[in-house]
């Protein structure tokens, strides 16, 4: 991931702390209006609610895509699934190599017996 996607992806993750904020200080204000003792105003808690909701999706919808690339940028790194194939691709090879000495050592083996 190059320097420049990287500050963009930081930055869209900021802004997503900030929506969370935001939801909070949102949830919040509803609570203290239902607690509120001559009763919750509809109109308030309905904005609340609607904005609450808008920046739930919008977090949910950025996160995924930020999951996503992310993926998409850095599919092995910090990852030893290259060197581990490659001792598995090795091993195969060793094990090939073993079972072709022993058909050798066989066939030779066979020789000698029959001269």
């Amino acid at each position: 991931m190059d320097s420049q996607s990287q500050n963009t992806s930081l930055q869209r993750l900021q802004n997503v702390e900030k929506r969370i904020v935001r939801v909070l200080e949102l949830a919040g204000g509803v609570m203290d209006e239902l607690s509120n003792p001559s009763g919750p105003r509809k109109e308030l808690v309905n904005s609340h609610c609607g904005e609450f909701m808008q920046l739930i999706k919008d977090i949910q919808m950025t996160l995924r895509e930020e999951i996503k690339s992310a993926c998409e940028y850095r599919p092995f790194e910090k990852c030893d699934y290259i060197s581990r194939i490659s001792n598995e691709i090795c091993c195969k090879k060793l094990e090939y190599v073993l079972a072709q000495l022993d058909g050798m050592k066989q066939i030779i083996d066979e020789y000698h017996d029959a001269a």
